[in-house]
């Protein structure tokens, strides 16, 4: 039974590493989990291949998943630094990937920023659906692959126009956010949370220039997160409420002025007046404004409250449809009758899952 695993690099023969080969070496024989090139060079240097020899040797991510299936085999290198070799190597194969299907692929060939960026948008929101489901899991990891390829593609977009490569996007994060957590990488004492946001804030318009409050907010931000982002922007340079009562009395007071705003300009066409509209934003953006200093992403619960009220009406028709009645078509009175028998049915049943 195998009891230790040498990681043999990314899986070329000369580009195994030295302490790698010197181990191998000294054993005599290894399960050499590789494909003939390298099965060959290690027979050269006198590794004998041997499935029943108790260590195992492999390319660094080959090494990396036997070792993951089975925490108790030792490995060389250490653990944290086979499973950085281990994704630099399945990074790098992407790369390649993306590289290839650019050169040879026509639909990819023709791709711009322009074109890809509508797919870039939709696998976020994907694996913002996936995160959100429950424990992370294979969805989750499924979606995030598809992301990390639009970022592989627009990255190699940006070396064919010389604004940089993948190696420049590495760097940029790396740099940046080494820069932005000077309590974690020097000498900054930054104890909670608030102190970080602030520090981060403080430091992109300081050391990196950023001018303005309101400096770097994309124009094509969802409304919901362009109105938090406007907020945190605001509130990074004490323009903020200092606790949820008073953005709460804000947002009563906003919803005050709509309803005299509707009251003035009574809805009788297709668009509403431009009071009401002004008025219904500033509705939008105080309850926004609530949320953030509840520490509610808006998004999210908004996403989480139109999933709840899909349910529940799926559910009023199943009980209508249980009653011989057609859900669609009953008065008003009804529909309301049922969505709260419905809302009824799946709270007890979610109490009977969180008591299991």
């Amino acid at each position: 039974m195998a009891r230790r695993v040498v990681a043999l690099g990314p899986g070329a023969p000369d580009a195994v590493p030295a302490a790698a080969l010197e181990e191998l070496v000294r054993a005599g024989r290894a399960d050499v989990r590789a494909d003939d090139a390298l099965r060959g060079f290690l027979a050269t240097r006198g590794v004998a291949h041997d499935p029943d020899a108790p260590v195992i040797a492999a390319d660094d991510r080959g090494a990396w998943l036997v070792a993951r299936a089975d925490s108790a085999l030792e490995t060389a290198p250490a653990r944290p630094e086979l499973a950085a070799r281990a994704a630099a190597q399945s990074l790098g194969a992407l790369w390649a990937i993306t590289v290839r299907l650019r050169a040879d692929c026509p639909w990819d060939r023709e791709q711009t920023p322009a074109t890809i960026v509508p797919h870039t948008i939709e696998e976020a929101y994907e694996v913002a659906d996936a995160a959100l489901a429950g424990p992370p899991g294979p969805k989750l990891v499924d979606e995030l692959g598809d992301l990390l390829f639009q970022s592989f593609i627009l990255a190699l977009m940006a070396s064919e126009a010389d604004a940089g490569d993948l190696g420049d996007v590495a760097d940029g994060i790396a740099d940046k956010l080494v820069r932005r957590h000077p309590h974690v990488f020097g000498d900054a004492d930054l104890a909670t949370s608030e102190a970080v946001l602030r520090s981060w804030e403080g430091i992109k318009r300081g050391q990196e220039g950023r001018e303005g409050v309101f400096h770097d907010i994309p124009a094509t931000l969802p409304p919901l997160l362009a109105a938090l982002k406007t907020q945190k922007r605001a509130a990074a340079v004490g323009f903020d409420w200092e606790e949820w009562g008073g953005a709460e009395a804000s947002l009563r007071d906003e919803l005050d002025e709509l309803v005299r705003a509707l009251g003035e300009h009574p809805v009788d066409g297709p668009e509403p007046a431009p009071a009401v509209r002004d008025e219904a934003g500033d509705v939008l953006f105080a309850a926004v404004n609530l949320l953030r200093l509840a520490r509610v992403d808006p998004e999210t619960a908004l996403r989480g409250a139109a999933a709840r009220f899909r349910t529940r009406v799926e559910e009023a028709e199943r009980i209508a449809a249980d009653d011989g009645a057609d859900w669609t078509a009953l008065s008003l009175e009804e529909q309301e009758r049922y969505y709260r028998a419905a809302k009824d049915r799946l709270a007890g049943r979610s109490t009977d899952e969180g008591a299991r």
